[in-house]
C-alpha cells in the first residue's frame, strides 16, 4: 500500500488534472470540438458519455485518479507488491481525495 504522503500528493495532482481537463481554458478548443461533435448527433449516447466524462468534475477526477495512480505505481515499481484490490482501494482513496480538493475549491470560490 502506498504511503499517505504519496496518496496526498497523487489526491493534488488528481484535483489539478481534474480541473485542467474540465475548466481550464487552455483546452477550451478542445471541448468546443467535442461539444460541436456531439451537437451534430446529439441521440448518440457515445457521444454524450464522452460530453459527460469532461464536463463532471467526478468522471473526470476518477479516470484522471487511475490514470496517476497506474502510472506512479508501474514507474516506481510498487505495482506487483500488493493484490489488485489494494490498488482498487488507492485508486479510491486517490480519486477521493481529488474531490475533496475539487469540492473545497468550489466552496472557497462560492463565497
Amino acid at each position: 500500500m502506498i504511503a499517505a504522503a504519496e496518496l496526498a500528493v497523487l489526491a493534488l495532482a488528481t484535483y489539478r488534472g481534474t480541473q485542467l481537463v474540465v475548466h481550464d481554458t487552455i483546452l477550451d478548443p478542445a471541448r468546443d470540438r467535442v461539444l460541436a461533435w456531439h451537437e451534430n448527433r446529439p441521440e448518440s449516447s457515445a457521444r454524450e458519455l464522452l460530453l459527460t466524462l469532461i464536463s463532471c468534475v467526478y468522471c473526470t477526477g476518477w479516470w484522471v485518479g487511475g490514470a496517476l495512480l497506474a502510472v506512479y505505481l508501474l514507474t516506481t515499481g510498487q505495482w506487483a507488491h500488493a493484490p489488485v484490490l489494494v490498488h482498487g482501494v488507492e485508486w479510491l482513496a486517490v480519486a477521493g481525495g481529488g474531490v475533496l480538493a475539487n469540492r473545497w475549491d468550489d466552496s472557497r470560490n462560492a463565497g
